[in-house]
């Protein structure tokens, strides 16, 4: 089945709120087996919703729409919807009779316009609100299906959950799985190259690489008749994409790179300083986002001047004057630094220019070192990205982040 979600207002053409319903409700009905191909957004104009709504019924088998069920003259869902099916609309009187006792319960007078939510399509299912005056409302017309729900979220979420939910269980027949294999330290041209002949021939689970964060994303997608075969599925697709990334992939879903940097730290019971000049202390931060971290990471320079360099990590003053504070040289002592100051297992630096100012023809913006001191070696990396400041301290630190825990696997 082929579903397509109609989000109502003109605030989200505006851009003065954020489209979340969509996304929600599009995880709700891949995880059913229906293919969503289309996301709409369209304001608060009659004619337009009229024509967007018989456009979305000619192409897909089940429409959702969210927002516009409210009391007011812009509140044109259920008008819009009824005009496009060619049905009427009649007041409900259990409704009607709900949204009177909502306002009485909550001792609020109720003015006429209320009135006009209790109003349904004719020959439609209302779908109680049990956090709202709007009830949503469920219409099977010519062998197709639209689903009105209410715009705020705290209403739409649980009457999906209750109401609609098992109505789209009885309906389909198909299950849609899927798995993201985050990736680390190629880009997105690369990994599509490498995995070139799996996505040329790729049928069922599809695969799909996009570029995120400074990471790769790889979505493998499955859909049968059952989620065991699904998961099985995608189990084969992801040993004949690790055969070819290996390390290059570093979690899965929602893991994040802090993370598993954190969780090998404490598997291998080591400790972690850091000594950040051009990113500022984002690694700390990144970090100490995640609960637990104070057990691995013990210390957090951020080491801007030369000053602090020289004072705090004991990096030679002829070091800087010599390579300059950007260099393999005073990154690998900014390491060694780090450890030492911090009593720990692990020093990790990075130094480098962020820009947009203080780059050279040898030493450009975007160029930076990142130096990793574990026991009695060092070693030191240089990159060079490109990017905004904001880009390139995020890029930076994921890749001091990716150098760490590479060394950490092999340990």
């Amino acid at each position: 089945m082929k579903g397509e979600i109609i989000a109502v207002g003109t605030e989200l053409l505006l851009g003065n709120i954020v489209n979340t319903n969509a996304q929600y409700l599009s995880q709700k009905m891949a995880d059913l087996g229906i293919d969503v191909f289309y996301h709409v957004a369209v304001g608060d104009n009659m004619q337009r919703l009229v024509d967007t709504v018989r456009t979305s019924l000619n192409r897909s088998d089940i429409i959702i729409t969210c927002g516009g069920l409210g009391p007011t003259t812009d509140d044109i869902t259920k008008e819009g919807v009824s005009e496009a099916l060619g049905v009427k609309l009649l007041p409900d009187k259990a409704s009607i009779e709900k949204i009177k006792e909502i306002f009485k319960a909550y001792e609020r007078p109720m003015t006429d316009n209320n009135i006009k939510q209790g109003y349904i399509p004719e020959g439609a299912i209302v779908l109680e609100n049990n956090n709202g005056t709007a009830p949503g409302i469920l219409v099977e017309k010519d062998d197709k299906i639209a689903i009105l729900l209410p715009g705020p979220p705290n209403e739409l979420y649980p009457m999906f959950e209750e109401k609609v939910l098992p109505y789209l269980k009885a309906k389909v027949h198909s299950t849609i799985r899927s798995r993201m294999l985050r990736v680390v330290g190629i880009g997105e041209s690369a990994a599509e190259d490498m995995l070139k002949e799996i996505i040329s021939s790729q049928t069922n689970p599809t695969i799909a690489p996009y570029a995120k964060d400074g990471e790769v994303h790889l979505r493998i997608t499955a859909k049968t008749d059952n989620p065991e075969e699904a998961d099985r599925l995608i189990v084969q697709m992801e040993q004949k994409v690790r055969s070819i990334l290996g390390e290059n992939i570093y979690g899965y879903d929602e893991e994040s790179l802090e993370e598993v940097v954190l969780r090998l730290l404490q598997e291998r019971k080591m400790t972690l300083s850091l000594a950040e000049s051009c990113t500022g202390g984002l690694i700390a931060n990144r970090l100490t986002d995640i609960p637990g971290a104070s057990a691995s990471l013990m210390c957090g320079i951020i080491s801007y001047s030369n000053e602090s360099k020289t004072n705090i990590l004991g990096v030679k003053e002829e070091t800087i004057r010599n390579y300059g504070a950007v260099s393999s040289q005073t990154a690998e002592e900014m390491a060694i630094g780090a450890k030492r100051v911090g009593n720990t297992d692990i020093g990790i630096s990075v130094t480098g220019i962020a820009g947009p100012d203080g780059g050279s023809v040898e030493k450009p913006v975007g160029l930076c070192y990142i130096g990793i001191s574990i026991g009695d070696k060092v070693k030191v990396h240089r990159l060079r990205f490109n990017g905004n400041r904001k880009r390139l301290k995020w890029n930076f630190s994921n890749r001091a982040l990716d150098y760490l825990r590479r060394e950490l696997l092999l340990l």
